[in-house]
């Protein structure tokens, strides 16, 4: 059954997943908390993102950076002077909005990367006026989206809040490459904070003003970049893309990787949309038909881009949605730091025997936007159950397990059940529950998307045929299975690579 968004955020609120953060002061429009639910699930998607891209190079890493980075960072970044976004004002009332967004919301046509003076071209075109009051809309302006941060107590003294965690590996790049033995290709990845002052927040953590990204920045010699020493390995697996000129008919069409070549794409580049799309579809379990790879034509990418295309998702109530990114950024960002640093940024490859400025290509994700996402396409208001259920992938799930005594005024049972919780908490996030009926204990525990509910019974202790065993609840199917103590673990990690 089709659910919105609001139900979405109600949810999440009710079983603390994420909230609006500083509610009992009315909030601030773009910052959200994560509760003890969210947080498992933010985690967990976080674990998973690190362990399946870290390992497609012996030479990937995690680092950790500073969240206020220096001035002269992003001026060399080009973001002090080009991290804008367009905005259009209300002539009488204090309505803003980001302009080419809410161009979008009411012609149904993008128009990303357009200049203020085209977007105000087209707001005249359409005759657009201010949602709230009905008056005319003034021409569109720009506003740099960066926190600044006056730090200490003397002048001149200025940082900022880093806008994209991007430039953290960029600007570490050369020690790192130094101490990762002078190898390439080299990966440099970080999950962390970013800020951006949105123009206007909206669709619940879909766009904040502080949020999470975990991102991954290859550096690679640029005469490789028509090469991958794995690309045999993905060559006719099927990629879901959507190119510029798929977009009369708003096609999505299942290309091989080396089709994809063939229409121009870099081998490079291409084995990462291969690899990125596993990790949604194998991984993440998302349903093959609501992913996508949505190509950017000129306009619409960032002019350091050669190659960019979003990943998509598609949404119950937005469509499809990006959430990521693949971005060949090509050497802008270290040719940047060496002109404004003073530092070289070139290399000497003793492997090709060459020198030049490493290229980069950076597999963007934001944490927050898939978070929403999981929840989005596994909510079920399921109407026969009465209650909600949440199909979360085992490995994504806050919880994988939960156990229960069948009744809580037996001691013989909730000692066993005790015992049952201390053996399967080491190997499975679980918890232990004994309020309420048994069936409300598996309504809850659908709603937060447990998959397994194991449930000791009497039977457990006195059925002499069955004395020892417990039964396995699936969340999904809700048919249940009989298993004993001394296999269950063996059973649960059976059960779980299935799913």
């Amino acid at each position: 059954m089709a659910h919105s968004a609001q139900d979405i955020a109600t949810f999440c609120k009710k079983k603390g997943f994420m909230y609006p953060s500083s509610e009992i002061y009315g909030g601030i429009a773009g910052l959200y908390d994560y509760g003890h639910l969210g947080t498992k699930l933010k985690h967990n998607f976080e674990d998973l993102w690190r362990n399946f891209f870290l390992s497609l190079d012996d030479n990937f890493f995690e680092i950790e950076a500073a969240n206020i980075m220096h001035e002269n960072v992003f001026k060399a970044s080009g973001h002090l002077e080009n991290f804008i976004d367009p905005i259009v004002d209300c002539s009488k009332c204090d309505f803003s909005e980001r302009a080419d967004h809410f161009i979008q919301t009411k012609t149904k046509t993008r128009h990303e990367g357009l200049s203020p003076e085209q977007l105000t071209k087209l707001v005249e075109k359409h005759n657009l006026v201010c949602p709230k009051c009905g008056s005319k809309l003034k021409p569109v302006s720009v506003m740099n989206m960066m926190f600044p941060v006056n730090l200490g107590t003397g002048k001149g003294n200025r940082a900022y809040l880093r806008p994209e965690t991007a430039q953290s590996p960029f600007v570490n790049f050369k020690l790192q490459y130094e101490l990762q033995r002078k190898k390439l290709p080299l990966g440099l990845a970080v999950i962390g904070k970013a800020y951006r002052n949105e123009i206007s927040p909206r669709n619940f953590v879909l766009r904040q003003r502080e949020f999470t990204q975990a991102e991954l920045q290859i550096f690679f010699n640029p005469a490789k970049l028509n090469e991958h020493k794995y690309f045999d390995l993905v060559k006719n697996y099927k990629i879901r893309t959507s190119l510029v000129k798929d977009r009369n008919g708003d096609k999505v069409l299942e290309r091989s990787a080396q089709e994809l070549v063939s229409h121009g794409l870099p081998q490079f580049y291409v084995f990462h949309m291969a690899k990125i799309q596993q990790f949604y579809l194998d991984v993440l379990k998302i349903p093959k038909e609501k992913m996508r790879f949505y190509e950017l034509d000129e306009k619409e990418r960032a002019f350091y881009n050669k190659y960019h295309f979003d990943i998509e998702i598609e949404l119950q109530e937005f469509g499809f949605t990006e959430v990521g990114g693949l971005h060949y950024r090509t050497d802008h960002d270290l040719k940047g730091h060496e002109r404004v640093s003073g530092e070289k940024m070139e290399i000497f490859d003793e492997e090709s025997g060459s020198k030049f400025i490493p290229h980069v290509l950076e597999l963007s994700f934001g944490v927050d936007r898939n978070a929403y996402s999981l929840l989005d396409l596994n909510y079920d208001d399921d109407k026969q159950r009465g209650n909600i259920v949440l199909h979360l992938p085992p490995k994504v799930t806050p919880f994988t397990c939960a156990v229960f005594p069948l009744v809580k005024n037996k001691p013989e049972i909730t000692a066993k059940a005790e015992q049952v919780h201390s053996l399967v908490r080491k190997n499975f996030s679980c918890f232990y529950d004994e309020a309420a009926s048994v069936g409300r204990r598996y309504a809850r525990a659908d709603e937060i998307g447990v998959k397994y509910c194991i449930t000791i019974d009497f039977e457990t202790l006195e059925d002499p045929a069955l004395r020892d065993t417990v039964t396995i609840r699936n969340r999904d199917t809700t048919q249940q299975e009989r298993v004993k103590i001394s296999h269950l673990l063996e059973r649960l990690s059976e059960l779980c690579l299935i799913d």
